[in-house]
């Protein structure tokens, strides 16, 4: 039996307008290999903003 979390990553994500760190959320590494990047809400500029995986 596999052990639970050994797949998932926590992961912050980054405002790509301000470089503020707003998210943070888990990913299965696994199945996404590339870096995630959402349309989330930034309260620092207030707005709708593409967030970005932060190293």
């Amino acid at each position: 039996m596999a052990k639970k979390g050994e797949a998932r990553q926590r992961i912050t994500l980054k405002c790509t307008e301000c470089k503020e760190e707003n998210y943070r959320t888990e990913k299965n590494k696994k199945n996404t290999t590339d870096r995630l990047e959402l349309n989330k809400f930034c309260p620092k500029c207030k707005k709708n903003t593409l967030h970005k995986e932060a190293k």
